[in-house]
């Protein structure tokens, strides 16, 4: 039973006495214990090193104290599974050496079996959840098709993903075969963190904003509802597409348990867009950590207010940032901790 099950309330829809707590990102960069740890440990080894994800994901609750815990991974993991080489690059980010770019290379991409590929992540679920003790749930997270075949496409990251674009509004055919391909191995994948034990799942949709409002039910949308299908039964699905208010209609209607917005959307807006019948998580603007903790504070109370302590989870627009000071992402949780309705 767990100890705080704020945060699952919150997804069920329930009348709660404030609302729970989380951030993106907030299982590293920003912390001194994990800089120590990235200075020994590579990226990857890091996220396929089940103790030292275990000590990365439980960190922040030990530290800051926010209502959730999520799983350090990378949503990179699932192409590296899939066939396709993918490097961290100190300095440049992401780095796959053979993008793609034809259904040639689509063709060599597999569907894998996901204990064999990603076993290293369910070990590091099933550790995870025995340090946590019933403390707080565990989120466990996927990419979005759609922003795994623009890193696949690209070759790393862009501003804008013309390369990726250009794949899908010149070969298609190829490219719905590749984000089916994607959207097959994310189902399995999210099912056996299911398996191990996470108590929610998110959808990262960080480049849907990249697609125009008729683009994105087409290269992007689709593939998450059939995501969120495969399994909305078995657990609660977060769905949170960054720059995409413009869908927030059809997401609500999707059957995911919560929609995650960015804070170019404000909470009357996205509450209106949405029916007002769906929890909401979001939207600090992460740059906004850089004020100091009493205006940090006042925002938040502010939010709160804006979008309602029900069918709320408070969090930021996107991941923190990695310089953010820790007293401050500190003030971020304890503003929330300390919130009363007015």
């Amino acid at each position: 039973m767990l100890k705080n099950d704020l945060f699952l309330r919150a997804l069920r829809g329930e009348t709660v006495e404030r609302p729970p707590v989380w951030m993106m990102r907030q299982a590293g960069r920003y912390l001194p214990d994990f800089m120590k740890l990235r200075e020994q440990y590579d990226f990857f080894t890091r996220c396929r090193t089940p103790e030292l994800a275990t000590e990365i994901t439980v960190m922040p609750i030990r530290q800051i104290g926010p209502d959730a815990a999520i799983l350090f991974s990378d949503i990179l993991v699932v192409p590296q599974a899939m066939n396709i080489e993918v490097e961290m690059k100190p300095g440049v980010g992401p780095w796959l050496p053979q993008p793609i770019r034809s259904a040639a290379d689509v063709e060599k991409v597999i569907v894998p079996e996901i204990q064999q590929t990603l076993g290293y992540v369910m070990e590091a679920i099933k550790m995870t959840k025995r340090e946590l003790d019933n403390e707080v749930p565990l989120i466990g997270f996927a990419g979005s098709p759609w922003t795994i075949l623009c890193y696949a496409v690209q070759g790393q990251g862009s501003k804008n993903f013309d390369k990726a674009k250009r794949f899908c509004f010149t070969q298609p055919q190829a490219a719905h075969l590749l984000l089916q391909k994607i959207t097959d191995t994310t189902i399995a994948y999210l099912k056996e963190k299911v398996r191990a034990g996470v108590d929610a799942v998110q959808i990262f949709d960080s480049w849907g904003g990249m697609l125009s409002p008729e683009d994105y039910p087409t290269f992007s949308w689709q593939y998450i509802q059939q995501i969120i299908d495969a399994l909305k039964d078995e657990i609660p699905v977060i769905a949170f597409a960054k720059g995409c208010w413009y869908a927030l209609e059809d997401m609500a209607i999707s059957g995911a348990s919560a929609i995650g917005v960015d804070w170019t959307c404000a909470p009357e807006t996205a509450r209106k867009l949405t029916g007002g019948n769906i929890t909401l998580q979001g939207n600090f603007d992460p740059t906004r950590l850089y004020s100091p903790p009493a205006e940090i504070r006042n925002r938040v109370h502010q939010m709160i207010d804006a979008f309602g302590k029900d069918r709320y989870v408070v969090n930021l627009g996107h991941g923190i940032l990695p310089d953010i000071p820790v007293e401050n992402a500190l003030a971020f949780v304890n503003a929330v901790k300390e919130y009363k309705t007015p």
